[in-house]
């Protein structure tokens, strides 16, 4: 059963660095061109700007399968929850647009303001679930293996018990 959990570890990784970069593209593109903004909206342009970029770094080093990759699910919950964060921030500034229901993610493939904003905001909710997934999958992988290695330890033969052979 490890095998599927690194499996499916690394397949969530994968997913976490698309769309981390994905967001990262989209929220850059507006940052560069809009520079006569005010403070406040460019401050949280920037906040989802440096989770995306923690996230692909952090991405691409938990990516390498190794053991202490699934211990690191307290990061992923952490993340997830910047990205439900940032989330919250683009759905907040999408009410200033005229660009119809948050959840109407139809026209994302249009190449407009409207579409590329709804994208970002698709794909910050995606990386959110996705991370929380990631996390999940590293707790069950933390607990599991804590159960597994606790019932090696009851059932051995302490010092003074007696053996039954």
């Amino acid at each position: 059963m490890p095998v599927v959990s690194r499996l499916v570890s690394i397949v969530l990784r994968v997913v976490e660095i698309i769309c981390g970069a994905i967001v990262a593209g989209i929220i850059g593109y507006y940052l560069g061109s809009l520079n006569d903004l005010e403070a406040w909206p460019q401050a949280r342009w920037i906040y989802t700007e440096v989770i995306a970029g923690v996230s692909i770094l952090l991405g691409l080093i938990w990516l390498i399968p190794f053991s202490f990759s699934f211990f690191s699910w307290p990061f992923d919950i952490v993340i997830s929850l910047a990205w439900f964060a940032a989330f919250g921030i683009l759905v907040d500034a999408i009410h200033k647009f005229n660009c119809g229901s948050v959840w109407g993610w139809g026209n994302i493939t249009h190449n407009d303001s409207c579409g590329r904003w709804k994208a970002a905001e698709a794909f910050s909710f995606i990386s959110a679930c996705v991370w929380l997934v990631s996390g999940l999958v590293g707790l069950w992988f933390t607990f599991r293996v804590r159960g597994t290695a606790s019932d090696r330890v009851s059932n051995r033969r302490g010092l003074f018990k007696r053996s039954a052979v």
